[in-house]
């Protein structure tokens, strides 16, 4: 399973907005996308999607800009993914308006795709936007940098 480039500039640009002031401080799409690398249109057009799902409020205008809608630490992975891919969902089979597989009627493991969702789900909820802000942690079984005495 991969996100797309959109899903991880989301992630990048929510990211920063939460390391200014938690996310309460209005920042403005130039300013993100320059900060971050994420291409001016690119992070104009998530400003559009992440507003539609409630988790970035957005003001135009002189003094304008956007920040969180909500504290960093209740906006979790999954909240971010589905505001740019839609419901998390390994196959299309588990969509009630999709019946183009050929072997649906006999499929045993449909029955058991809701719960590989949900299971997915809930890793990716476990991790929230305010621990992607954080400073990163050493990488355990990482060697220790080695010390030069003079």
């Amino acid at each position: 399973m991969r996100l797309s480039s959109l899903t991880d500039y989301a992630v990048v640009l929510l990211t920063a907005a939460a390391r200014h002031c938690g996310g309460l401080a209005r920042r403005n799409a130039t300013s993100l996308a320059e900060e971050t690398g994420v291409p001016l249109p690119t992070a104009q057009k998530l400003v559009s999607r992440l507003a539609a799902a409630g988790l970035i409020d957005s003001t135009r205008g002189t003094g304008g800009g956007i920040r969180l809608a909500r504290p960093p630490a209740t906006i979790t992975l999954a909240d971010i993914v589905e505001a740019v891919e839609g419901p998390i969902a390994l196959t299309a089979c588990v969509d009630a308006a999709e019946h183009d597989c050929a072997i649906e009627g006999n499929c045993r493991v449909k029955p058991h795709w809701n719960a590989v969702n949900q299971a997915v789900r809930g890793a990716l909820a476990g991790v929230t936007l305010a621990s992607l802000a954080a400073a990163p942690l050493p990488q355990q079984g990482a060697p220790e940098q080695m010390k030069v005495e003079a």
